[in-house]
């Protein structure tokens, strides 16, 4: 425990820390997709947008600790807002997954079919291949999906983050 203090007390080492996370993440569904044919839906491409402002972050807050006295923690409060919006993508991702809910964004579902057989053909042409509301794969041991691990380690990192910006910023050591 008293690790992890000190390396939330490091402003640099932790906006460095959770730049190195996020390109991991993004190198990991980059890996998914083009590797092992994982074709991400819309809602997986979202997930990755956190991520990567998470990099311009750290890198931005380590190069601008020795000019702006307060930008670590400034960063590592954006560090934060960006995990915890990626897991409210990631758990609004898993309810579409689970059939929890439908996905209010065109082609994460099958569309209402309506109309005479020609509309129907154009209708199943215009939907994108991959759907929000199937999972494409899952854990062999606890059936998660990547949406689902994601939700959980957003929120750990949002915290962390959290009280890294928290500790920076001088209000408590």
């Amino acid at each position: 425990m008293n690790t992890v203090c000190n390396f939330l007390s490091n402003q640099r080492l932790a906006l460095f820390a959770f730049a190195v996370f996020s390109a991991a993440a993004l190198g990991a569904a980059f890996i998914a997709q083009y590797g092992y044919g994982l074709a991400p839906c819309v809602l997986c491409i979202y997930q990755r947008v956190p991520y990567a402002l998470i990099i311009a972050f750290g890198f931005l807050g380590i190069g601008l600790s020795g000019k702006w006295q307060k930008s670590g923690s400034t960063f590592l409060g954006m560090t934060s807002l960006a995990f915890a919006i990626n897991a409210v993508i990631a758990f609004y991702h898993t309810g579409v997954e689970r059939k929890w809910w439908a996905s209010f964004l065109e082609g994460c579902t099958i569309p209402d079919m309506k109309g005479d057989i020609t509309d129907v053909l154009a209708q199943i042409q215009a939907t994108p291949i991959v759907r929000c509301d199937e999972i494409p794969w899952t854990d062999p041991v606890l059936g998660l999906s990547m949406a689902n691990y994601n939700v959980v380690v957003c929120i750990v990192l949002a915290v962390m983050a959290g009280v890294a910006a928290y500790r920076a910023c001088g209000c408590k050591k």
